[in-house]
C-alpha cells in the first residue's frame, strides 16, 4: 500500500441489507462502486445537509454517528440508511486475519505496521466484546483504530502512549 493522500480517501461503504461498495472520495467527484459520479455538499445547519449526486438531489440529516466505529445513520430523503466505513487499514487488516471473521482464539494483537502509540483505549483485566476499540496507533500520517477481533479478557498491554513501535511489535495480550 502506497502512502499517498489518494489512499486515504479510499474506502468501503457497508450497508445493512450486506451491499458492500468501494468508495473513493476525490476533489472532483467520486468514485462509488467504480462510476463516476460528481458530487456537492451544501451544510444547511447542525445535521442536516443538501447533496447533488450526479445530478440528483437530496436531502441528508446526520441521526447519530460513531466516529471511532466509522457507523453513521443518516435520514436520506426521509429514508434511514446506516453506514460503516471501511478503509485501506481495515481492509489491511483483515487480509492479515484480525477480523471478526477470523480465528475464535486470538491470544494477542500485533502491529500491522510500524507507528505511534496515541492512546490505549483499554487496562489490565478490562472485559471486551468484538469490536470494542483498544488502542489508537498513528501510521502512514493517519490515526487507526486497533479494534478486539473477539471477546476476550485483557491480560497485558506492553506498549504505552507516545510509544514508538516496530511492525508485528505485540500492543495487547488476551486471556
Amino acid at each position: 500500500m502506497s502512502n499517498t493522500s489518494e489512499n486515504k480517501n479510499k474506502m468501503v461503504a457497508h450497508f445493512p441489507n450486506g451491499t458492500e461498495l468501494p468508495v473513493e472520495l476525490r476533489e472532483e467527484g467520486a468514485v462509488i462502486d467504480g462510476a463516476d459520479l460528481s458530487y456537492d455538499i451544501q451544510h444547511i445547519d447542525a445535521n442536516r445537509y443538501h447533496l447533488i449526486l450526479d445530478g440528483r438531489s437530496y436531502n441528508a440529516e446526520l441521526l447519530d454517528h460513531d466516529v471511532r466505529e466509522r457507523s453513521f445513520t443518516w435520514s436520506i430523503n426521509g429514508n434511514k440508511v446506516e453506514l460503516r466505513m471501511e478503509d485501506e487499514f481495515d481492509l489491511l487488516l483483515k487480509s492479515m486475519g484480525i477480523d471478526k471473521d477470523s480465528a475464535n482464539k486470538i491470544d494477542e494483537i500485533k502491529a500491522p505496521m510500524p507507528g505511534l502509540v496515541l492512546e490505549v483505549l483499554v487496562k489490565e483485566g478490562d472485559e471486551i466484546k468484538e469490536g470494542d476499540p483498544l488502542l489508537i496507533l498513528e501510521a502512514m500520517k493517519m490515526e487507526n483504530v486497533i479494534k478486539s477481533p473477539c471477546d476476550a479478557s485483557v491480560s497485558e498491554i506492553p506498549v504505552s502512549v507516545q510509544q514508538k513501535i516496530d511492525k508485528n511489535a505485540v500492543l495487547v495480550r488476551f486471556s
